[in-house]
């Protein structure tokens, strides 16, 4: 491997231009608009593929996007990898908020802005070149089968089927995962624990029309007005969740791992100043670490209602409509956190007004164990590129596959992720460090070798 840093440095250039090829497609998975581009993006990936050395590369129709399928099989008795990794990305907008164009990747001050150059385009694509690099040095020691979907960021619905339909196709020693983030530049970690989901929207229904809120204001429910006070009684002064027995399933945190967790380098002063906000908010009596690793949260994603144009209109609006998710930890269900939340939300509504709730998606939360051969692996992997053991943490996130991945194919999977919060996933300005793009494909390069050994 002493070729793997001369080899890295002189592909730069081609593997920014690969990765630029995927980052152009507009692959939002949540607008049907984008669904040709889905499809162009799965073709890409499948090309990738091929040009890496799978000797097989091949799409698979759902009723959504594809899922694409790669492997290199070089015996079957070496151990095998399952990657996985999603070519979707989240909506752009707001638009005016972009520094540089969403879909056409910029380099700037040693970072590539563009919408998924972190998530998940821009991870995925380091075990592509990774895996590249081990086959043409004839160096690779383990089977590399790849799986890369198109519904991550909207729950995976169909993913969900293709695992069940193809167990043994995916048979696999460990699924590996770079869709998370690490501590810091310098500090490199891998995520032990991930939160679940459950996504669900709201409906508030008032007058059976909008009104004039002059005519009416006053006499009549206001939907908004409605919608705000129901939210907002969802957390109590404690940042508590007050939804009835919310809590019941929730796993406590020894404080044996809660003082490991605290050994994690955390900085709340810097952590302030790179979102801007004098002052953090979470549930009293935990660490900001522990709010967003081992504690559930709510939180209002998006509400809307009444007229929102340019200039006034006296209305008093019909309707109110809200998107919220709340963040599970390990044993509480996300189906059953979705029916105490509907049940608690309808008994709290007055009865000026009509309540729809819709569930959307969810996954549970997953907790990855540090004793396998494939965390072995990456410790001496992150050990030869950043000379230092990675941290264990647990991430306030979720990939709601994960948990899925470890029920269906009953198979464990490893997170090693090379993002920061910097990064701004989700966000404008997506963007990702060149050195944490070249630093990951090193790093999995090291992994696989280690991996290829343990077996």
């Amino acid at each position: 491997m002493t070729d793997l840093k001369n080899y890295i440095e002189t592909h730069k250039e081609l593997f920014i231009e690969d990765l630029f090829t995927l980052l152009r497609i507009q692959s939002v998975s949540s607008k049907s608009e984008n669904k040709p581009d889905m499809l162009k993006c799965a073709e890409r990936w499948k090309e990738l593929l091929f040009e890496a050395g799978c000797d097989l590369a091949e799409l698979h129709t759902t009723n959504g996007a594809p899922v694409v399928y790669g492997e290199k099989i070089i015996s079957n008795n070496a151990p095998t990898i399952l990657v996985y990794g999603h070519y979707d990305v989240m909506p752009v907008e707001p638009l005016e908020l972009w520094k540089t164009p969403p879909f056409e990747p910029t380099i700037m001050d040693e970072r590539i802005y563009c919408r998924g150059a972190n998530d998940d385009k821009g991870q995925a694509f380091m075990h592509a070149k990774a895996f590249e690099y081990m086959l043409k040095t004839n160096q690779l020691k383990c089977n590399l089968k790849f799986m890369i979907e198109g519904e991550e960021e909207v729950g995976s619905k169909n993913l969900y089927l293709f695992c069940e339909a193809n167990k043994e196709k995916l048979n696999a020693d460990v699924i590996v995962v770079s869709d998370t983030s690490m501590i810091a530049t310098d500090t490199p970690s891998i995520t032990v624990g991930l939160r679940g989901l459950t996504y669900l929207e709201v409906e508030i229904t008032g007058p059976n029309r909008d009104l004039h809120s002059g005519l009416f204001g006053g006499a009549v429910a206001n939907p908004i007005n409605i919608l705000c006070k129901m939210v907002a009684s969802i957390t109590d002064e404690k940042n508590r969740i007050t939804i009835p027995n919310f809590y019941d399933d929730v796993l406590s945190v020894s404080k044996e791992e809660r003082a490991l967790m605290a050994k994690a380098p955390f900085d709340e002063k810097e952590y302030r100043k790179a979102i801007d906000v004098d002052e953090l908010c979470g549930e009293e009596g935990f660490t900001p670490m522990e709010h967003v690793g081992i504690r559930p949260s709510f939180d209002l994603c998006g509400i809307w209602g009444g007229y929102t144009g340019e200039g006034t209109k006296t209305v008093l609006p019909s309707k109110a409509f809200a998107k919220l998710s709340m963040r599970i930890v390990p044993n509480q269900d996300p189906d059953k956190i979705a029916q105490l939340f509907k049940k608690h939300f309808e008994s709290i509504a007055p009865k000026c007004v009509k309540v729809k709730v819709t569930p959307h998606h969810g996954g549970n939360a997953y907790v990855s164990p540090i004793d396998m051969p494939a965390y072995k692996a990456a410790e001496e992997a992150f050990q030869e590129t950043y000379g230092k053991k990675p941290i264990p943490t647990r991430s306030g996130g979720s990939i709601p596959i994960i948990a899925g991945f470890d029920k269906i194919l009953n198979t464990k999977s490893l997170l090693i992720g090379f993002g920061l919060e910097a990064d701004a996933i989700h966000s404008p300005n997506e963007s990702y460090r060149l050195d944490h793009l070249f630093k990951g494909i090193e790093t999995i390069a090291w992994f696989y070798k280690y991996f290829g050994e343990k077996k």
